[in-house]
Protein backbone atom coordinates (compact mmCIF):
# COMPACT_ATOMS: atom_id res chain seq x y z
CA UNK A 1 0.00 0.00 0.00
CA UNK A 2 1.22 3.63 -1.26
CA UNK A 3 0.35 5.52 1.51
CA UNK A 4 1.30 8.63 -0.47
CA UNK A 5 -1.72 8.14 -2.39
CA UNK A 6 -4.66 9.99 -0.96
CA UNK A 7 -7.66 8.63 -0.49
CA UNK A 8 -9.87 9.41 -3.20
CA UNK A 9 -13.64 11.46 -2.75
CA UNK A 10 -15.97 9.46 -4.83
CA UNK A 11 -18.69 8.30 -5.83
CA UNK A 12 -19.74 4.53 -6.72
CA UNK A 13 -20.72 6.03 -10.03
CA UNK A 14 -16.70 7.42 -10.50
CA UNK A 15 -15.45 4.36 -8.65
CA UNK A 16 -16.82 1.87 -11.52
CA UNK A 17 -15.49 3.80 -14.19
CA UNK A 18 -11.60 2.98 -12.92
CA UNK A 19 -9.12 1.47 -14.79
CA UNK A 20 -6.25 -1.11 -13.89
CA UNK A 21 -3.13 0.53 -13.26
CA UNK A 22 0.51 -0.93 -12.58
CA UNK A 23 2.86 1.25 -11.09
CA UNK A 24 6.23 0.58 -9.20
CA UNK A 25 5.17 1.51 -6.01
CA UNK A 26 2.73 -0.74 -5.60
CA UNK A 27 1.62 -4.08 -6.67
CA UNK A 28 -1.85 -2.76 -7.53
CA UNK A 29 -3.13 0.86 -8.43
CA UNK A 30 -6.04 2.46 -10.09
CA UNK A 31 -6.23 5.32 -12.57
CA UNK A 32 -9.08 6.80 -12.97
CA UNK A 33 -8.86 9.82 -15.63
CA UNK A 34 -5.23 9.42 -14.68
CA UNK A 35 -5.42 9.99 -11.02
CA UNK A 36 -4.05 7.36 -9.42
CA UNK A 37 -5.78 5.67 -6.17
CA UNK A 38 -5.49 2.94 -4.30
CA UNK A 39 -8.20 4.27 -1.35
CA UNK A 40 -11.20 5.66 -2.05
CA UNK A 41 -13.60 7.63 0.38
CA UNK A 42 -17.14 7.28 0.06
CA UNK A 43 -20.65 8.16 1.97
CA UNK A 44 -23.84 6.86 1.56
CA UNK A 45 -26.54 4.72 2.95
CA UNK A 46 -25.90 1.43 4.58
CA UNK A 47 -28.84 -0.99 2.51
CA UNK A 48 -27.50 -4.16 4.14
CA UNK A 49 -25.30 -6.07 6.60
CA UNK A 50 -24.54 -9.71 7.26
CA UNK A 51 -23.07 -8.51 11.04
CA UNK A 52 -25.10 -10.99 12.83
CA UNK A 53 -23.97 -13.71 10.40
CA UNK A 54 -23.88 -17.12 11.92
CA UNK A 55 -20.47 -17.39 10.71
CA UNK A 56 -17.55 -16.16 12.34
CA UNK A 57 -16.32 -14.01 8.88
CA UNK A 58 -15.83 -10.59 8.98
CA UNK A 59 -18.78 -8.93 8.22
CA UNK A 60 -19.66 -7.20 4.99
CA UNK A 61 -22.21 -4.33 4.24
CA UNK A 62 -23.62 -2.21 1.21
CA UNK A 63 -23.87 0.94 0.61
CA UNK A 64 -25.89 3.30 -1.68
CA UNK A 65 -24.20 6.48 -2.46
CA UNK A 66 -27.63 7.77 -5.32
CA UNK A 67 -25.05 6.93 -8.03
CA UNK A 68 -24.89 3.38 -7.19
CA UNK A 69 -23.95 0.19 -4.97
CA UNK A 70 -20.80 -0.84 -3.32
CA UNK A 71 -19.60 -3.98 -1.40
CA UNK A 72 -17.87 -3.24 1.50
CA UNK A 73 -16.05 -6.02 3.64
CA UNK A 74 -13.96 -5.31 6.82
CA UNK A 75 -10.54 -6.80 6.60
CA UNK A 76 -11.15 -8.32 10.40
CA UNK A 77 -13.67 -8.35 12.80
CA UNK A 78 -13.26 -4.62 14.69
CA UNK A 79 -16.59 -3.51 13.18
CA UNK A 80 -18.70 -6.23 14.33
CA UNK A 81 -18.47 -4.81 17.56
CA UNK A 82 -20.79 -1.55 16.78
CA UNK A 83 -24.53 -1.35 16.42
CA UNK A 84 -24.24 -0.75 12.38
CA UNK A 85 -28.04 -0.72 10.84
CA UNK A 86 -29.00 -0.31 7.84
CA UNK A 87 -30.57 2.95 6.78
CA UNK A 88 -27.55 4.77 9.07
CA UNK A 89 -25.88 7.59 7.06
CA UNK A 90 -22.48 6.57 6.83
CA UNK A 91 -17.89 7.50 5.95
CA UNK A 92 -16.01 4.87 4.52
CA UNK A 93 -12.25 4.71 3.67
CA UNK A 94 -11.02 1.84 2.30
CA UNK A 95 -9.11 0.08 -0.20
CA UNK A 96 -10.53 -0.26 -3.82
CA UNK A 97 -10.37 -3.95 -5.05
CA UNK A 98 -10.73 -4.80 -8.93
CA UNK A 99 -13.02 -7.35 -9.40
CA UNK A 100 -12.22 -9.13 -13.03
CA UNK A 101 -16.31 -9.22 -13.43
CA UNK A 102 -17.72 -6.06 -14.26
CA UNK A 103 -21.41 -7.16 -13.41
CA UNK A 104 -20.03 -8.16 -9.86
CA UNK A 105 -20.53 -4.50 -7.41
CA UNK A 106 -17.39 -2.62 -6.72
CA UNK A 107 -15.86 -3.55 -3.44
CA UNK A 108 -13.91 -1.46 -0.78
CA UNK A 109 -11.81 -3.52 2.02
CA UNK A 110 -12.91 -1.28 5.04
CA UNK A 111 -10.23 0.35 6.81
CA UNK A 112 -12.48 3.60 8.45
CA UNK A 113 -16.30 3.35 9.22
CA UNK A 114 -18.13 6.21 10.67
CA UNK A 115 -21.50 6.96 11.38
CA UNK A 116 -22.46 9.75 10.12
CA UNK A 117 -26.14 9.81 10.68
CA UNK A 118 -26.44 12.29 13.69
CA UNK A 119 -25.34 14.64 11.23
CA UNK A 120 -27.86 15.41 8.35
CA UNK A 121 -26.48 17.70 6.34
CA UNK A 122 -23.60 15.63 5.66
CA UNK A 123 -25.01 13.94 3.17
CA UNK A 124 -26.12 17.02 1.15
CA UNK A 125 -22.28 18.22 1.48
CA UNK A 126 -20.94 15.41 0.44
CA UNK A 127 -21.74 15.71 -3.65
CA UNK A 128 -20.13 19.32 -2.91
CA UNK A 129 -17.09 18.02 -1.39
CA UNK A 130 -16.80 15.61 -4.05
CA UNK A 131 -17.03 18.21 -7.40
CA UNK A 132 -14.72 20.50 -4.98
CA UNK A 133 -12.06 17.94 -5.23
CA UNK A 134 -12.67 17.25 -8.30
CA UNK A 135 -12.48 20.75 -10.05
CA UNK A 136 -9.50 21.71 -7.45
CA UNK A 137 -7.40 18.45 -7.25
CA UNK A 138 -8.32 16.08 -9.75
CA UNK A 139 -9.25 18.28 -13.29
CA UNK A 140 -5.94 20.11 -13.07
CA UNK A 141 -3.70 16.87 -12.97
CA UNK A 142 -6.24 15.30 -15.91
CA UNK A 143 -5.40 18.22 -18.02
CA UNK A 144 -1.47 17.98 -17.64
Amino acid sequence: MDFKLAALKLTVAQLKEAIPHHSPASSFTLGNGGVLFQRAWLQGLLVSNDINNATNSPPRFLLDDGTGIVELVSINNQFSQANWQNGMYVMVVGTYVDRSDKHELPLIRIHKLVDLSAFPDREAMWYLEVIEAYRMFYVPFIEE
